[in-house]
């Protein structure tokens, strides 16, 4: 397997619960690597911009209204197969779906605040990194 990266935010629901360290914690045991990290306040414009695939189904107001609710962290992961790696982890969208050890089946309030996202390809997270990040940024 090679070495790849993913993009993975942390959402407003675990992060005003303080679960930043311990969802961390999870990737990190998983196998991936944190090679860059920030947390921030997403603008709506960054919401609605990220979130643009989604723009016309009826969910999207609601998602966008929801990552600017509070603080989330930002991440790039590193690590074989880095994308199945981390959708592993996170577990299933919806967290009663979810497997035990899961960050979602863990930490997850419901199926609108999972805790996670997690990009769903190695397009989307080539993507998704350059998004939030700089090339400087990410130092693995």
């Amino acid at each position: 397997m090679a070495v790849t990266r993913t993009f993975s935010i942390i959402k407003p629901d675990a992060t005003r619960r303080n679960l930043t360290g311990a969802v961390t914690k999870m990737l990190e045991e998983a196998g991936l690597r944190v090679v860059a990290s920030k947390r921030i306040r997403m603008s709506r414009g960054q919401a609605e911009g990220f979130y643009a695939v989604h723009k016309e189904r009826p969910f999207y107001n609601d998602l966008c209204s929801f990552m600017t609710s509070g603080p989330v962290v930002v991440q790039v992961l590193e690590g074989e197969d880095a994308v199945k790696r981390n959708r592993d982890v996170m577990g299933a969208t919806n967290p009663a779906e979810a497997a035990e050890g899961t960050i979602r089946k863990a930490y997850a309030e419901s199926i609108e605040a999972n805790s996670v996202h997690g990009s769903d390809s190695e397009d989307n997270a080539k993507i998704e990194i350059e998004f939030f990040f700089k090339p400087e940024e990410i130092v693995g």
